[in-house]
């Protein structure tokens, strides 16, 4: 049980930096600082956006509109974490 347990938290590491990825893309196309006319930038959001809009997508239809801030990467950052700390306290014991 013990390799399933450390897998699944080191699969949750990489879905966090894939996360942080598409924040700082997401900002710097914004800010105009990268252009998605670049087809290395958009393959890279293309991704980025594909591996984790599915999980962004159920938190934001509970969040309200706060304009233009979008707080559920926090949120699923948050969730990731209690994930991992679950996982090492219940499971591992650590």
């Amino acid at each position: 049980m013990e390799p399933f347990v450390i897998l699944l938290y080191r699969i949750i590491d990489v879905y966090f930096y894939i996360l942080i990825i598409n924040i700082i893309l997401s900002w710097l196309i914004a800010f105009n600082v990268l252009n998605t006319y670049n087809r290395f930038v958009s393959m890279i959001l293309y991704a980025t956006q594909r591996l984790t809009n599915p999980l962004l997508n159920p938190i934001r239809r509970f969040l309200p509109n706060l304009g233009g801030l979008d707080i559920s990467p926090i949120v699923l950052i948050l969730l990731l974490f209690f994930i991992q700390d679950s996982l090492r306290v219940y499971l591992l014991g650590l």
